[in-house]
């Protein structure tokens, strides 16, 4: 269990912050980047958790999602060292889960006949946002994955790839199964 009795404690001022293993590193580090970006990712699922209210098959994927991105972060913030042992881990179980729910709301859909613009009902706008916020942090990630003296669980990497593919999805899911979806018309306005 977290306690959190006090909320600020003065040791970031100087421009740190501790990682999960008591590290202290610089608060732009690419580590601290990067899970940062997953808690951005969870923020932005949270504002389309707002509009879920006729939808509680999947806000209660999202629910899922949550607690997820914020086992990742914890994921991330203690990195792996030979002889340590081993913290909280994002596991492929939770990637596997993630597809099974993509394949589920996928296959109610028509498959497309054009890219998607961003838009539609509030809840599929929102998704869009979370979805290019993931997949910025899927790119951190792997750019710290590819550091010599970085490491990044590999089921995490996979994670946030799935995860930007399951907020498409679901877009497109709750723009009326699609019908509502916003496609792209190349050269519309040329």
């Amino acid at each position: 269990m977290v306690v959190l009795n006090q909320i600020y404690t003065r040791t970031g001022d100087d421009g740190t912050t501790a990682l999960g293993s008591g590290e202290r590193r610089p608060k732009y580090d690419l580590r601290v980047a990067a899970y940062g970006t997953v808690d951005e990712t969870n923020a932005a699922i949270g504002v389309v958790r707002l509009h879920l209210a006729d939808s509680p098959e999947v806000d209660a994927m999202f629910g899922r999602i949550q607690n997820d991105l914020f086992d990742l972060g914890a994921d991330l913030a203690v990195p792996e060292r030979e002889g340590k042992t081993e913290r909280l881990r994002m596991l492929a179980r939770q990637v596997e889960r993630l597809e099974h729910d993509i394949d589920s709301l996928n296959d109610q859909l028509a498959p497309l006949t054009s890219f998607v613009l961003p838009g539609g009902t509030p809840a599929s706008a929102y998704l869009h946002l979370a979805r290019t916020i993931c997949r910025r942090a899927e790119r951190i990630m792997v750019e710290l994955a590819a550091r010599p003296d970085e490491t990044v669980n590999a089921a995490g990497i996979q994670y946030m790839n799935r995860l930007s593919d399951f907020l498409f999805v679901a877009s497109r899911f709750l723009n009326n199964k699609g019908a509502g979806d916003v496609l792209w018309v190349p050269g519309q306005n040329r």
